[in-house]
């Protein structure tokens, strides 16, 4: 393997706003075209990276010099192709890397899109559907999890998986054999500061009490992230020994640990490599593509059964070729794998099956044969994959086509049931949170088109209501809100300049009424006002005896839910913040020897103020970073606070 070469348009360094604007466009196609000549006719990948030094694309060729002169002509890559074009205007700085050959470059291509995770490669859309094993390294005591959301940084991501079951099959036989914590949380341990039941049972080293230093600790999750990442010989040989060593001096115990250990490990391979290294065992991979998304269908064979079907859409597919967008697909399924089938059969139509078989044999360590489905049964299941891909890829279109068309029908659903003179595009919805009158908030949230309109949601504080009295509470927020629908306080406001099409208010008759008459002293009383309560679903209207109930089904109750628990949320949201704000401000502040990092480290080991509260004297002297004698202090000074007396007699 050779090494990189780069080029940037300022000479290797990136250029002053000044020069970036004094470079003409003339002047920077010349640089690149003279780069371009010095391109290498090899293997190799390039990578292109914006101002920031950030990675946009990460490429592989059989010829560098082709594959990457041909962004820069019209008839290229860029071509008529938005994406391509868009990235291109990003690009800074281009650098290559040659290798030997094809093989090793999807190799290194591989790795890089691994670790960079360009935001112009094709990829899988939407990560959070599909389940990962996610190792959390940035973590002083890691752990083993499921995860679907976004990767977090300093992580090591195992997948995807297409069926949850699977993962916590792995994740239990993985618990068995390695003995992590399965505690939740950054920092190990339960509030009562004893290890758990599976310290005793020894699937936990019991990092919270400090049975294990941190390197041990690491030194095992290095085995388990090998043993994820296909390496299960070494360690299946190191159980091995340590079995056999204990049976010879006699601790039994400690060998039947092992050999269960040994046993779990030999399950976790039977289930993922399910007998692939057979010679009746497949990968069947279909392909369809529309636009800038496509289906892979990938039809596992065991055994010479079909025994299973994973389905995949990627995004950032325009201008790709179908060979491309397979490649990429393969090289992130499989770098992950536990366990490689013994061959793989391709869409008709891929061009190079060599190095894909050449990539995976690498990988596995053993030849893994890729090839066209062109014959007898491998061409049926072929076709299959393909027809299926196809279906999957039209379904989805129906089913997003559907989404869309969702708000549209439930508004008109709701026009239709309210019995609006027009349908309502922008729905306001309040609700009021409280506690017994105090640190009471209003929420006021928006949504046009059926759709939240984050941008518009307002908080309000309550002032003028003293007491627990939600009717006032809920007319003083919309006379404030409906006072102010031109300007705010001399400023104009886009969430306070739109009137509504209609008004929602979480409560009863009590909340309608207070509604309503807030809009009509403002001067707006011809907006629809409603209100939905939550223990049976039913819509009470102005000047109405009876409530209305919608079916339960009802796109249009579907949507007056959304409305109503966003609010709910919205609002309770900013009251336990206003709470705790002022809890942390009003009582900790005042608390002798507790500064502001002790006040963090305090609400951050109990979670919320009411258990800081209620915390007995053990507990405070339990918090890491506090001093006993401070915890005593704080203890004594909250008991005097609240009008108690000094000694818990609970405690002591």
């Amino acid at each position: 393997m050779s090494g990189p070469g780069s080029w940037s348009p300022a000479g290797g360094r990136p250029p002053s706003n000044f020069e970036e604007k004094k470079m003409t466009a003339d002047g920077k196609t010349s640089r690149i075209r003279e780069f371009l000549k010095a391109l290498p006719d090899e293997p190799g990948i390039y990578i292109f990276r914006d101002a920031a030094g950030k990675v946009l694309y990460v490429g592989k060729a059989k010829s560098l010099r082709k594959r990457v002169t041909s962004y820069f002509r019209n008839s290229g890559p860029a071509d008529g192709n938005i994406r391509i074009a868009r990235m291109l205007k990003l690009v800074h700085d281009l650098e290559f890397m040659v290798t030997g050959t094809e093989t090793e470059a999807l190799l290194l291509e591989s790795n890089f899109i691994k670790h960079h995770r360009p935001p112009f490669n094709v990829s899988l859309r939407d990560d959070k559907s599909y389940p990962y094993v996610v190792v959390t390294l940035d973590e002083e005591f890691p752990r083993v999890v499921l995860a679907r959301g976004a990767r977090r940084r300093g992580t090591a991501c195992f997948g995807p998986f297409t069926n949850v079951r699977k993962v916590r099959d792995i994740l239990d036989l993985l618990g068995k054999i390695f003995p992590f914590r399965k505690c939740r949380g950054r920092s190990p341990g339960r509030r009562s500061g004893s290890p758990c039941l599976n310290y005793q049972i020894e699937r936990c080293l019991a990092p919270c009490t400090g049975e294990v230093d941190a390197d041990a600790y690491r030194e095992m999750i290095g085995k388990v992230v090998k043993l994820l990442s296909g390496d299960a010989g070494t360690l299946a040989a190191e159980l091995r020994r340590e079995m056999e060593a204990a049976a010879a001096g006699q601790d039994f115990e400690r060998a039947a640990l092992f050999r269960d250990r040994l046993q779990a490990l030999e399950h976790l391979l039977e289930k993922q490599q399910a007998t692939g290294a057979g010679p009746d065992s497949m990968d069947v991979i279909g392909v369809c593509r529309a636009g800038d998304t496509a289906n892979i269908q990938v039809l596992q064979v065991r055994d010479g059964l079909l025994s299973d079907r994973h389905s995949f859409f990627l995004t950032h597919v325009e201008g790709e070729s179908e060979t491309s967008i397979v490649e990429q697909f393969l090289i992130g399924y499989y770098s992950d794998a536990t366990g490689y089938p013994a061959s793989i059969v391709l869409p008709e139509g891929f061009r190079r099956p060599d190095v894909i078989g050449g990539y995976l044999s690498k990988r596995k360590g053993s030849r893994v044969e890729a090839a066209v489905g062109r014959r007898g049964r491998r061409r049926k299941l072929a076709a299959m994959a393909a027809e299926n891909a196809r279906l999957a890829l039209e379904h989805d279109r129906l089913r997003r086509e559907q989404e869309r068309q969702r708000p549209a029908r439930a508004l008109e659903e709701l026009r239709r049931f309210l019995g609006l003179a027009e349908t309502p595009l922008r729905i306001e919805c309040y609700d009021i949170s409280n506690t017994g009158g105090e640190d009471a908030v209003g929420s006021m949230v928006v949504f046009e088109g059926g759709s939240p309109y984050p941008a518009h949601y307002r908080r309000f504080i309550v002032r003028a209501v003293r007491g627990p009295d939600d009717f006032a509470m809920m007319a003083e927020v919309l006379s404030r809100r409906f006072g102010r629908h031109e300007t705010r306080r001399g400023l104009f406001d886009a969430a306070f300049a739109t009137l509504p099409d209609l008004v929602v208010v979480d409560g009863g008759a009590g909340q309608v009424a207070a509604a309503k008459g807030a809009l009509a002293a403002a001067g707006k009383g011809s907006v629809p006002v409603i209100g939905l309560a939550k223990r049976h679903e039913e819509i009470y209207r102005p000047r109405e005896p009876r409530p209305l109930r919608l079916p339960a089904d009802s796109e249009a109750l579907k949507l007056l839910r959304h409305v109503r628990d966003e609010a709910h949320r919205f609002a309770v949201d900013h009251h336990r913040r206003r709470r705790g704000r002022a809890v942390s401000s009003s009582i900790l502040d005042e608390v002798p020897g507790i500064g502001p990092v002790r006040k963090r480290a305090i609400l951050d080991h109990f979670g919320s103020p009411e258990r800081f509260l209620a915390a007995s004297r053990d507990e405070l002297e339990a918090v890491p970073g506090l001093p006993a004698k401070v915890a005593r202090d704080a203890y004594a000074y909250l008991h005097r606070f609240r009008g108690e007396g000094g000694d818990d007699a609970a405690g002591d």
